[in-house]
């Protein structure tokens, strides 16, 4: 366990040139698959910013797993993905019932992102617990939005089966949902001990407001960005970009140090033209790719 007293290193375009990249050879498979489960009926939108970013950070393969209600849709709007058709519960909400569709993409993908557009608490809770079991054991795993919130409910079998190989992007609160913290509505930023108790907690690394925390304690902090990057779908960016690059072969750590730093940085490239304010979260995904070629070591 790192010093407590330790404060995050910085993360600049040198350190990742320092720290690259595994650099993918052969074909799009070899790239990396991503699966993305979200996707509800009411924020279809979400697993599609997250998906487009893994493919943006150099993934080769995207499959989406939405509703089935908005499936043909997204297939449509998103022609670089395969799609999945979710079965929904009779309050038309995502829940256990899609995992069967699920389960035949899980040994292709090298990377699972679940939770972008989930959109209620008890399916998102359902779908997690029935999914985790059925997991190839190395599968690395990214939570993000309502399956992060609901990760402190799923039982003690199920956690134990995500440690060592989950990436969080919670903001906050999920931060206080993670720690079952008292103070889940409290509106200041969460302490650097907090995420550090959370990456201990279920072994996994953090990436929460551009700081990046590793189970044994270890920080990084991106020197970038601006308040121009809360706005709807940014964080859907993000998962994305991790997701991409650990599929790619990344380590989870050094996937979320990048993922951080290209989404942060991202945010500031858009608001010379647009703005520091009113940039949409579907502009940041074009300057994934610019900013990683930047980076070249």
């Amino acid at each position: 366990m790192a010093d407590p007293r330790q404060q995050p290193l910085p993360i600049s375009a040198q350190a990742l040139r320092d720290w690259p990249l595994p650099q993918p050879q052969g074909n799009k498979r070899s790239r990396g698959q991503v699966l993305v489960v979200g996707g509800g009926r009411t924020t279809p939108g979400a697993a599609m910013l997250a998906g487009l970013a893994a493919l943006r950070v150099g993934a080769g393969v995207l499959t989406l797993g939405v509703a089935a209600a908005v499936a043909a849709t997204v297939a449509a709007a998103v022609p670089e993905a395969g799609v999945l058709w979710l079965p929904e519960n009779d309050q038309q909400v995502l829940d256990s019932r899609a995992v069967e569709a699920v389960t035949g993409r899980l040994a292709k993908a090298d990377a699972l992102l679940v939770g972008p557009g989930l959109d209620d608490p008890d399916g998102s809770r359902a779908l997690l617990q029935r999914l985790v079991p059925q997991l190839p054991p190395e599968l690395p795993v990214i939570l993000d939005a309502f399956a992060i919130g609901v990760l402190p409910d799923l039982d003690e079998q199920a956690q134990a089966a995500l440690r060592g190989r989950l990436v969080l992007t919670p903001n906050d609160t999920e931060v206080r949902y993670l720690n079952e913290s008292a103070d889940e509505d409290d509106e200041n930023g969460v302490e650097l001990d907090e995420l550090r108790k959370a990456a201990d907690r279920y072994q996994a690394v953090l990436s929460c407001h551009n700081t990046v925390v590793r189970p044994d304690g270890k920080a990084w902090n991106v020197p970038a960005g601006h308040a121009g990057l809360g706005t709807s779908g940014s964080g859907d960016v993000l998962a994305g970009a991790v997701t991409g690059l650990v599929a790619r072969g990344a380590d989870l750590d050094q996937a979320a140090c990048w993922a951080t730093y290209l989404h942060a940085t991202a945010g500031d490239r858009l608001a010379a033209p647009v703005g520091p304010l009113g940039f949409l979260a579907g502009e940041l995904l074009g300057q994934l790719p610019l900013i990683l070629a930047e980076l070249r070591p």
